[in-house]
């Protein structure tokens, strides 16, 4: 399997060989960093993620105190992916930048309290209130 994606302008292009599943965050950190009503992200073994260009950083401490630091193309601004300091060997893979949308296979949805009223969730996915121990999130493996 690999997964292909990119930014905006081409700047920066990624590949995964390998994911473990991912959904949809309703967290308000997502929400602005995203310009929607909520983030998508697929999960990805960091040595199964391989990138090519330069990313900037944005640096934020989450609601857990966990440093998330989200990665975005210096050229375009387009979302790249991000990481968590409690989740350590994980990138969060930014679902928008992918070159074909349809690899991204959500499993869950997180900060469900969160949601906007008029960003439907997919009720057919698990619901979380807050995000969930990663040993206890759906995979697809």
């Amino acid at each position: 399997m690999s997964i292909k994606g990119s930014c905006l302008c081409g700047a920066v292009e990624y590949e995964c060989a390998e994911e473990s599943g991912g959904g949809h965050c309703h967290c308000i950190d997502c929400r602005k960093s995203s310009g929607t009503g909520h983030g998508s992200h697929m999960i990805v073994p960091e040595q199964a993620f391989t990138l090519r260009g330069e990313v900037r950083f944005f640096d934020k401490a989450a609601d857990s105190g966990n440093m998330v630091s989200r990665g975005f193309c210096s050229n375009c601004g387009s979302a790249i992916y991000s990481t968590n300091s409690g989740m350590p060997g994980l990138v969060f893979v930014r679902a928008s930048s992918l070159d074909n949308p349809e690899d991204f296979k959500p499993q869950m949805v997180v900060y469900t309290d969160r949601a906007a009223s008029w960003d439907v969730m997919d009720t057919s996915l698990p619901g979380f209130p807050v995000m969930p121990p990663f040993e206890e999130m759906p995979s697809t493996t």
